[in-house]
């Protein structure tokens, strides 16, 4: 089969995140059709997560070409970039705080900014309710996106962006996620400013961190008056119900929490012990690094589903980078296997000097906070993958 052109090609991408969605609204800027298909039943079927930092020099950009820069900074919150690395003892060794101008990486909530880039898509672009199970077909096309439910749908370009365990991943490599020895338990606070004051007068505006070597808080400002904290430990995937308790015993985790993070001081302990609900097992996972594949004409992968990596605030940055310059190339090839030749060979290296970089960031997250001089005693999601390419740490020195 010969590749067609973008303009006359099925295009269908999966998964209705950050790239995903900032892929299709280029791909429509440039009279290219597209379809998304998603496996939530509609828009508002789950919490979208937390915070994101979205950088000026790929995630900004991307929502520049998106035409939707404006509207982000109408959203987002540039006081979200202040930064408290405290001791164990809750002390501060560290604060940054933002300068009136400072818009390298204001924060954005994750539902917010899914919902600016779904309202900038035409309608019915988005097919909810489609669970891709898996994509079929010869390399050369066309592809075949079976869904949970028994129906397929043919296309001559398959684009996944369905995350972590993507089911279109497997038509371009085996590889498959593997589990880091690093896991978080989140936990929800809300009306922070009246029902738990001291935990908002001790997280500021944006984050505060604290770590002692195994074990580390951090908590994160949303908007609505919302904090989200991240209980990280070094554990087996399976640690709680090794421990004899399960997902919703939330008292019996808080005890086991208690137990391990004992000799913390008392405003930090309220990060365990105040939580609204129960807590959330997220275990971290990661790609092997580097991550690659022969092109294949038909089929491409973007973010979580190209290169999955430790949470230090590049993920959806790097997707968003990824969809742009995918639709791009697709806006600006002959045919649908030039674009993919073309994406490819930028996005490929870009993502695997990245996750080198990255490859042991999860155990850095765990280091011990013990300096006033700034990031070399300990490191927070967004920090440490700008201190290694400033050459600030080495891997010698940060695990």
């Amino acid at each position: 089969m010969n590749s067609p052109a973008p303009s006359a090609a099925r295009i269908g991408i999966v998964g209705a995140g950050p790239g995903g969605l900032t892929c299709a609204r280029i791909l429509q800027k440039h009279g290219i059709r597209v379809t998304v298909h998603d496996r939530d039943p509609h828009p508002g079927a789950r919490n979208q997560g937390g915070t994101l930092d979205l950088h000026a020099d790929d995630g900004q950009l991307a929502l520049r070409e998106a035409g939707l820069i404006e509207e982000f900074f109408r959203l987002a919150r540039p006081e979200g970039q202040e930064m408290r690395m405290l001791d164990t003892a809750g002390r501060i060794l560290g604060h940054h705080v933002p300068g009136e101008d400072e818009l390298f990486k204001p924060e954005i909530d994750r539902g917010q900014l899914r919902d600016l880039l779904l309202g900038s898509l035409e309608p019915g672009t988005v097919q909810w309710g489609h669970a891709v199970e898996k994509v079929s077909g010869p390399a050369d096309g066309p592809r075949r996106v079976h869904f949970a439910d028994g129906t397929t749908v043919e296309a001559d370009l398959v684009i996944g962006a369905d995350g972590a365990f993507s089911r279109v991943r497997p038509a371009v490599t085996p590889a498959a996620p593997q589990y880091t020895g690093v896991t978080f338990l989140e936990a929800w606070f809300q009306d922070v400013e009246n029902a738990h004051p001291g935990l908002a007068a001790l997280v500021g505006q944006g984050s505060a961190t604290a770590a002692d070597g195994d074990r580390a808080l951090f908590a994160q400002r949303n908007s609505g008056d919302h904090i989200r904290v991240y209980i990280i430990q070094r554990l087996p995937a399976d640690w709680i119900a090794a421990a004899g308790l399960s997902a919703d015993d939330t008292a019996g985790i808080r005890a086991w929490l208690l137990d391990a993070f004992s000799g913390w001081s008392p405003p930090l302990l309220q990060m365990i012990t105040d939580n609204d609900g129960p807590y959330l097992d997220r275990p971290l996972y990661a790609l092997p690094v580097p991550h690659t594949w022969e092109p294949v004409p038909t089929v491409t992968l973007l973010g979580d589903a190209a290169h999955l990596m430790p949470p230090l605030g590049v993920g959806a940055n790097l997707a968003m980078l990824d969809a742009c310059e995918l639709a791009l190339a697709l806006a600006g090839s002959a045919t649908v296997s030039e674009a993919i030749g073309r994406y490819e060979k930028t996005m490929l290296p870009r993502a695997a000097d990245a996750a080198r970089i990255l490859e042991k960031g999860a155990e850095a997250l765990l280091e011990r906070h013990d300096s006033h001089d700034g990031p070399h005693g300990g490191y927070v999601p967004g920090q440490y993958l700008e201190d290694r390419q400033a050459g600030r740490v080495t891997p010698q020195a940060s695990w």
